[in-house]
């Protein structure tokens, strides 16, 4: 696979609901995520914030964590709530103590970065029990959007990671051109 990510001059593409929402819904995320009123979650890859905004509201805290601290200055231009936290980190190297989070999501990021080491490093993050809700583009798709297929995991293989690093899947679907997985951590 090939772990690039999303060009930050075409960041204003990350911010068009008629586009973003016809592959991944706000409300999928919620639900996925299922969070309380108190939570704190990560959103994986958060880039410009588009769907750190839709769970905001839902929770007590949101970090956004994104590798690339160019998207978190383009976030901050937008207008971050307040109860969002940025942060620039690797998936594979998350600044939070064990079991610190209650819940995390990505929206079209997990082929960024999708390897044992960042599994693991979410399977200590996460409470037991917490929900990881992923969103990417399928392997299965055409290609018309999204990063080429030969970049992307297919819902059976997200599973299989997850499942390795411990965690419980409770949902997978492939649609036409994303998958969706539902998870409990160990």
């Amino acid at each position: 696979m090939g772990f690039h990510t999303f060009d930050v001059e075409r960041a204003d593409r990350l911010e068009r609901p008629g586009v973003r929402y016809r592959w991944v819904s706000a409300e999928e995320v919620i639900g996925g995520l299922a969070p309380a009123g108190d939570d704190a979650v990560a959103d994986l890859g958060s880039g410009t914030g588009f769907y750190t905004d839709d769970v905001a509201p839902h929770v007590g805290t949101v970090y956004g964590i994104d590798v690339q601290a160019e998207m978190h200055d383009l976030y901050r231009e937008k207008g971050v709530p307040e109860n969002v936290e940025l942060i620039a980190s690797d998936v594979g190297d998350l600044p939070f103590d064990d079991d610190d989070l209650d819940g995390a999501f990505s929206t079209m990021t997990f082929h960024e970065f999708a390897t044992p080491a960042s599994i693991d490093e979410l399977v200590r993050v996460l409470r037991p029990d917490a929900r990881l809700a992923i969103f990417d583009w399928t392997a299965d798709g055409d290609g018309d959007d999204g990063p080429p297929v030969d970049e992307r995991y297919a819902a059976s293989d997200a599973v299989e990671m997850l499942e390795a690093g411990g965690f419980a899947v409770e949902s997978a679907s492939t649609r036409t051109e994303t998958f969706a997985v539902v998870a409990r951590a160990p």
